[in-house]
């Protein structure tokens, strides 16, 4: 991928309280589509992203929407798991759209895949990073409803009982660790149940691990995307299904390519490059 192997080798990013509203693809739900429930009632939009307002992270408006509506689907005593947390951002968009369900959170804080280039080596952070999450749900909240799992998601595994209403994966970006999430977690997802994936389409980690595993897969079904926010439904689909599905993916590439090469403008400082992209220059694309 014009020489990139992994984002390792990629500077970081400035990184944003709140994102712009990015590109979305297929079927977004209508934000207003909220189901009546008994006991809490879903905290509404406009008040979730306040309540994220400051709260470090790379979601933005339109991904934290799409968690929003996908975790207010939830029925009444169903279960959200969260694989990569940072610093709680999208974890108090979960916990606070979904009142009537278990949220887990699984985040290691271990100072590793803390962002581009923060692979390795930063283990000084990882305390803060721990400290500044529950003090983040606090805030909002939630710090008692999310049962937070200090563990790698390969470790974890035991750690969660039963069927998945929703499942967000945000973890490494390598695409081992990638692939491992989304394919070992994804088991547990139930039928109707969600998926989605954040850096689809931009990290090439996620997107080959995505590219094996769901597009080729007969269990997901392509929803749509905000930016590289990807959301799959969890059903069996038939073999024109499976073929419809990895064509929805392969349209994703040219957006893929894209980023691949805004990287590359911001990694060798290439201005033209990037204003070419229509891009800042300087802004990771997620």
């Amino acid at each position: 991928m014009v020489g990139i192997e992994t984002e390792e080798m990629l500077e970081p990013a400035d990184r944003p309280q709140r994102g712009p509203m990015s590109d979305h693809t297929s079927d977004p739900h209508p934000a207003t589509d909220v189901p009546e429930r008994s006991g809490a009632a879903p905290r509404a939009l406009p008040e979730v992203l306040d309540a994220i307002a400051d709260v470090e992270g790379w979601l933005t408006e339109a991904q934290a929407t799409r968690l929003w509506q996908a975790a207010t689907a939830v029925p009444s005593g169903g279960r959200i798991v969260e694989i990569g947390s940072f610093r709680g951002r999208s974890t108090i968009v979960l916990a606070l759209a979904a009142p009537q369900a278990e949220v887990v959170a699984i985040d290691p804080h271990a100072g590793n895949d803390r962002g581009p280039q923060e692979i390795h080596g930063f283990e000084d952070a990882a305390d803060e990073d721990f400290e500044v999450f529950h003090r983040n749900l606090a805030a909002a909240g939630v710090d008692e409803r999310v049962r937070h799992v200090r563990r790698f998601s390969s470790e974890a595994l035991t750690e969660v009982d039963g069927e998945i209403d929703v499942l967000y994966v945000d973890g490494a970006h390598r695409f081992g660790p990638a692939r491992d999430d989304i394919v070992r977690w994804g088991r547990r997802v139930r039928p109707g149940g969600r998926l989605l994936v954040h850096d689809a389409f931009s990290s090439i980690g996620v997107t080959l691990a995505l590219l094996t595993s769901v597009a080729v897969g007969a269990d997901f079904e392509y929803v749509g995307r905000d930016g590289s926010l990807v959301e799959y439904r969890a059903r069996s689909l038939t073999p024109p299904a499976r073929a419809a599905n990895l064509g929805r993916h392969l349209l994703q590439l040219p957006w893929f390519l894209r980023n691949v090469l805004v990287k590359v403008a911001i990694v060798t400082r290439l201005r033209p490059l990037a204003r070419l992209l229509r891009h800042d220059g300087s802004t990771w694309p997620y």
